[in-house]
């Protein structure tokens, strides 16, 4: 109101503020007063004060920024105040021995800003934690259970740190089995995002015995002996075109040799990130330097690639706290796979890595969809597992025996006794056996629909009298089924007996350890499988040619990306109507056909995405819609016999027919020049727009 009240140009500050005091408000007014060129007597200001004034410097501020060194120590604070444990590492903040011998869980949060060497890690455009930090928190967490070796760690997704922000971290190391072995799995959350579900990045298995592996790398002989120097001149930047952009900390590779398939590295932290090595136990990007001359050894042999640590086996860290490091990688026998030695500047030996295995990353792995991807649609899958040593002494047979389950069982060994029901099981005093089988078979049955209704409620009423009879409480009743499964590649052949597997799947649900579920295979030693099985501590198991396996859920792969048809121009249409799901790259080879009239080839470099093309995909559009993709922008590289205003080279948008493509046919009078200063996308957006407003 003040400023609508007097002329152009003057200047107005409030002087009194809401919930501010009149003297701290007074002082805001005369500061903005003065620093709009109104002259304030300071003065008069700060009599009595005893305040002074103060030259300020005569050179310009030095723009340089300067990282507050930290650790994620610093950060947590007394953690014991919330009944945890300090970690005592860069990269974790907290420890928690779990209740009952359960193993332990170590947390942390990890950003650019906690942690800004790790933005030193860039790849495809992301920073990424590298997988040599994640076999670090491994180890870290190998502590918390007296464990000094990481027999396994297998990454299932990179952890990409966002720009903004940080993510959660838990490292989580589960109980020991009978050989003193524990699991160990990393997972991380953005900080914040509480209601979105945590990613799993790698899961493994934990030890004790961690020498390191015993073998001829002699690190005091240096450089090696017959080895060949490379040119480490100038590789980052190489490395960086293939996507791998390290900075200055990830440098780390002084040089490099190879001899006779094997590679040597020396390498070396900065001077600025030396100090931080005596926290680590082998500094992550220490060790990722070392891999960087297996990809400077590619290049110079031609093979290229270039890729990420995939699977650790068998590491071992038997020093710790090193800036410097000897290294030899070599190939590891019938696998595709290496070896790595390490050891110090002195030829100590410092760690060992029975195997590593390293897989090329694309783009789309490192993006959010792909995270989304990953967290969201789960399968069945089949893994083999450890059959029993002994087949059951006693088995018993209820029901009918379509699979010939009492010959083939007493052929290896068992005793099975048959019985009619339930009821006749229990008729004598002779205790319940351990194993109970029945027989489910939906194939001898005419029509699907009946023999679903019939096997089901025959099943849910043998269920229902188990559950009811204490005299089963120390058997499990086992139903027995073949086709009722698919593993692999294979069909289901009974869908009946399909359908008791899922009501008994809910029945295992809520009392487990009561019942069992197997899935026979048409193998030659079916029954030895079976027997076997019985004695094996899984509620789901098929029996096939390769072996008994076990039901486990597991990530269903799912890429985010289309693949496009090769040596063919190729276009996005639909498979299957109806749903965005049947979206495909399909092969588009009459956009080579000779051109007539006004047509214009164009190689395509940006295509608009409007209403018309989702009605098309969900097949919701009212009569033809054409080809997806009906704005485009691109370069002209054809022209037919009537065209005069475009010529090869020229920069073009306007309306198509297939434009979510690589090269599209257009008419040269719905096409128009791209102005000056117009990205692609813009311009592929603009010609509906424009048309609309225009009509």
């Amino acid at each position: 109101m003040a400023q609508e009240s007097v002329s152009e140009g003057a200047v107005t500050v409030p002087a009194l503020r809401k919930n501010r005091a009149e003297e701290p408000a007074a002082l805001a007014a005369l500061a903005q007063l003065h620093t709009r060129g109104v002259p304030v007597d300071w003065r008069a200001v700060f009599a009595g004060t005893d305040a002074s004034r103060v030259d300020l410097p005569t050179y310009p501020f030095q723009h340089q920024w300067i990282w507050p060194a930290g650790s994620q120590a610093d950060a947590a604070g007394d953690v014991r105040a919330a009944g945890l444990g300090a970690a005592g590492h860069p990269l974790l903040g907290a420890t928690v021995e779990l209740a009952e011998g359960e193993g332990a869980l170590v947390t942390g949060r990890l950003s650019v800003q906690s942690h800004p060497w790790l933005a030193d890690h860039a790849v495809m455009g992301r920073v990424l934690v590298p997988g040599a930090a994640l076999l670090e928190l491994a180890f870290r967490a190998a502590d918390e259970v007296g464990c000094d070796r990481v027999e396994e760690l297998t990454l299932a997704a990179p952890l990409v740190l966002p720009e903004d922000g940080a993510v959660q971290v838990q490292v989580r190391v589960g109980a020991a089995d009978d050989t003193d072995r524990h699991p160990v799995t990393v997972h991380s959350r953005l900080d914040g995002a509480d209601e979105q579900p945590w990613t799993q990045h790698a899961s493994g298995v934990l030890a004790v015995g961690g020498q390191a592996s015993v073998d001829d790398f002699d690190a005091t002989v240096w450089p090696p002996a017959g080895s060949e120097a490379l040119d480490v001149e100038g590789c980052y930047e190489r490395f960086a075109e293939l996507g791998f952009a390290y900075g200055p900390v990830f440098q780390g590779l002084r040089a490099a040799w190879v001899r006779d398939g094997e590679v040597f590295a020396e390498v070396g932290l900065p001077e600025s990130a030396q100090g931080d090595a005596a926290a680590f136990g082998l500094h992550p990007a220490l060790l990722d330097s070392a891999l960087h001359a297996s990809l400077l050894a590619g290049e110079a042999s031609g093979e290229g690639g270039g890729g990420l640590p995939f699977s650790w086996e068998g590491v071992s860290l038997v020093a710790s706290g090193a800036s410097a490091l000897r290294v030899r990688i070599a190939p590891v026998d019938g696998r595709d796979a290496v070896s790595i030695s390490v050891a110090d500047l002195s030829g100590a030996p410092v760690a060992s890595v029975d195997s590593l295995l390293v897989r090329a990353v694309s783009n789309d792995e490192l993006s959010a969809d792909a995270a989304l991807a990953r967290d969201a649609l789960f399968g069945l899958d089949w893994v083999s597992v450890q059959s029993g040593a002994e087949v059951p002494e006693a088995v018993a047979l209820v029901g009918p025996d379509p699979f010939g389950l009492a010959d083939g069982l007493v052929g290896v060994g068992s005793s099975v006794e048959t019985y009619a029901d339930l009821a006749s099981l229990t008729a004598g005093d002779a205790p319940v056996p351990g194993t109970v089988l029945v027989s489910v078979a939906g194939t001898v049955r005419d029509g699907v629909v009946e023999s679903v209704h019939a096997l089901t409620s025959e099943a849910l009423t043998l269920v229902q009298e188990w559950l009811a009879d204490e005299r089963f409480a120390d058997s499990r009743l086992v139903f027995v089924t073949r086709g009722a499964m698919a593993s692999g590649d294979e069909d289901v052949t009974d869908v009946a007996a399909a359908a008791v597997w899922g009501l008994v799947r809910s029945a295992q649900t809520e009392n487990p350890g009561c019942f069992g579920l197997v899935d026979l295979g048409v193998a030659e030693d079916a029954f030895v499988q079976m027997a076997q099985a019985l004695t094996a501590d899984e509620p789901q198991l098929v029996i096939r040619d390769n072996g008994i396996r076990a039901g486990r859920l597991a990530r269903l792969e799912s890429g985010t990306g289309l693949v496009p048809p090769a040596g063919v121009p190729w276009r996005l249409d639909s498979e299957t109507k109806g749903s965005l799901d049947g979206l495909a790259l399909a092969p588009f080879p009459e956009v080579l056909e000779p051109l007539t009239g006004h047509e214009v080839r164009i190689e395509v470099r940006a295509g608009g995405v409007n209403f018309r093309d989702v009605l098309k995909a969900l097949d919701m559009y009212p009569g033809d819609a054409g080809r997806m993709g009906r704005e485009a922008a691109g370069v002209v590289t054809e022209v037919g016999p009537e065209v005069t205003g475009l010529t090869p080279g020229d920069s073009v948008m306007g309306l198509v027919s297939g434009g979510f493509g690589s090269l599209v046919v257009g008419d040269a009078r719905l096409l128009a020049r791209l102005p000056e200063g117009w990205s692609w996308e813009v311009a592929a957006s603009v010609p509906l727009v424009f048309l609309t407003a225009y009509h």
